[in-house]
């Protein structure tokens, strides 16, 4: 089944406005934007065209299309109407419009004559935007109520700064929809079905969370700089970090910017001079002092040995700088076995 339409918008359209009154006309030209300029005018700017209220001018607007729908040029032209409607259903049967429209055409133009055929065809059902979703057009009831309920199921399995490939969140989604036919559990449908929702996005790496999250809003060298450690998967040096980010994401990125920000943040745990790690890995912050005050008191005694082997792991440092934190008899001591504990 070809996804593609084989008909002419413009021509199309041309047939079935033919007839009409002369202002009910104009109405459904300038409402739905059919002109050159391709430009959707309001209630308000049609209204004082002709010195009428925008209230008057939704009147016009709405016994016009319910004039087209009863016509004999719009009955023969119902084939396209069907091809319309089989072109939905290989895009999954419920589709955001932006992107419904843009499939048919990236001319503006050319979109606005789909916008009225969808408008105008009885199968097809809008979906207005609302909290959770954009706006979208869809042809069975019983399949979109649910993808909504999967694709709010689907957000509400995500924690706050959960990330995650798209893949593993497509599979996701098609588990939650396991009662439907194979024709629709496929990956690239399963795509065009998470376009649909506000409360699920991506960020510039295509890794997917919560829109909220700022992994996935990014908003300035933090979040950058988030998102490339992350993607690194080891401590970096901020001077690497900055690079990182200009290389990238394309984005002006000052060493000096980049460090301070990175200091005031929680997300990153400065774990030797000038390099960072994500707290999310299990590094503590602290001076080395504090690191080994937390082992003790997790572990208990313990050899000199296993201590800097424990820092060093969180910390890149020279070993020498561990053992002499260790000599600061204000805060450790030695035991009979020689083991160290909390002074």
């Amino acid at each position: 089944m070809s996804n593609t339409a084989t008909f002419k918008p413009k021509q199309v359209a041309k047939r079935i406005l033919t007839g009409l009154p002369n202002r009910a006309h104009e109405v459904i030209i300038s409402r739905f934007g059919l002109t050159d300029d391709a430009e959707r005018k309001t209630l308000e700017s049609i209204g004082k065209k002709y010195g009428i209220t925008r209230e008057r001018v939704r009147q016009i607007e709405n016994a016009t299309i319910a004039l087209i729908r009863k016509s004999n040029t719009f009955n023969n032209e119902k084939v396209i109407f069907e091809e319309l409607k089989k072109i939905i259903m290989t895009l999954g049967s419920i589709v955001s419009e932006d992107e419904l429209l843009s499939h048919f055409s990236k001319d503006k133009q050319i979109q606005n004559h789909i916008h009225l055929f969808l408008t105008l065809g009885n199968d097809f059902i809008k979906h207005k935007e609302d909290d959770h979703f954009k706006a979208r057009w869809s042809i069975d009831d019983k399949i979109s109520n649910q993808i909504h309920e999967a694709l709010k199921n689907l957000y509400a399995g995500l924690s706050d700064d959960e990330l995650m490939s798209e893949n593993e969140l497509v599979n996701r989604l098609l588990d939650q929809v396991k009662e439907l036919s194979d024709y629709y559990r496929n990956e690239e449908i399963a795509r065009r079905w998470l376009k649909i929702s506000k409360k699920i996005g991506k960020n510039a790496l295509g890794e997917w969370g919560k829109a909220t999250s700022s992994s996935i809003r990014t908003r300035g060298v933090k979040d950058y700089s988030f998102l490339v450690v992350r993607k690194h998967g080891s401590p970096m040096h901020f001077r690497e970090v900055a690079k990182a980010v200009e290389n990238t994401f394309n984005k002006k990125c000052h060493t000096a910017t980049c460090h301070n920000e990175l200091i005031k943040d929680k997300r990153f745990v400065l774990v030797g001079r000038g390099i960072y790690a994500l707290a999310e890995w299990g590094y503590k912050s602290g001076v080395v002092r504090d690191v080994i005050t937390e082992m003790l008191k997790k572990n208990g005694p313990m050899s000199k040995e296993d201590i800097v082997n424990q820092v060093m792991k969180e910390r890149y440092l020279k070993k020498n700088t561990i053992l002499v934190n260790l000599q600061n008899s204000k805060y450790f001591k030695k035991n009979r076995d020689g083991l160290y504990t909390l002074a």
